[in-house]
């Protein structure tokens, strides 16, 4: 598949790159991206999640009422789970909801989020960039050069680049990372996908090593 080639101007090169196949061309695999997004979904969250069970809450241990004949459910002290103001039963409590998943299902899952935007033809190239200072104002006009102002953007850069960064980092619509952060989940949440010629040799170079 090729694609032309954009400088940051919105102007077209001439230039035509080719898409690897292998990343940009397959079946997607739906279960693989399910399990991605789902395990970084999981990192995402702090399980910090914290109810007091009855030894945690302070109160009276005495027995507010006899064992049978009161009419209702049987309860020991005030702590207990069926009265008011008492311990819940089976609450949540801090935990690491991370899980593990396999290389090759995580690359998987990125060549096939990667080939949707390729059929979507979501996907722009551009020529190495930067920007003199961190302007906003820089970033906002990348974008409009490239007519995706008004979509989600994923910038994919080869390496840190700070000023591109910092004038992407007040932008909503936008996200910028390296590729060797790439993600399932920031893909498919990206309404266009733009990739610098470098970073797109860093993609191919880490989606297809498969040690």
């Amino acid at each position: 598949m090729e694609v032309s080639v954009f400088n940051k101007n919105g102007v077209d090169t001439g230039r035509k790159i080719t898409l690897s196949e292998s990343i940009f061309g397959i079946e997607p695999n739906d279960h693989a991206i399910y399990l991605d997004v789902k395990q970084y979904m999981a990192d995402q969250r702090q399980g910090t999640a914290k109810s007091k069970e009855r030894s945690e809450l302070s109160g009276s241990t005495r027995k507010l009422g006899r064992q049978k004949g009161g009419g209702g459910a049987r309860r020991g002290d005030i702590n207990s789970p069926v009265l008011v103001g008492g311990a819940r039963v089976f609450g949540p409590q801090p935990r690491d909801y991370s899980f593990k998943l396999n290389k090759k299902v995580k690359q998987l899952a990125r060549r096939s989020a990667l080939s949707y935007k390729a059929k979507d033809n979501a996907i722009i190239v551009v020529e190495n960039f930067t920007f003199d200072a961190p302007k906003t104002k820089s970033f906002v006009e990348f974008a409009k050069n490239l007519k995706i102002a008004e979509k989600k953007v994923l910038l994919l850069l080869d390496g840190v680049d700070k000023n591109v960064y910092l004038s992407a980092r007040n932008i909503k619509s936008a996200k910028v990372m390296t590729a060797s952060q790439l993600n399932t989940y920031s893909v498919l949440d990206a309404g266009v996908v733009v990739l610098t010629e470098d970073s797109l040799k860093s993609i191919d170079a880490v989606l297809t090593n498969n040690k």
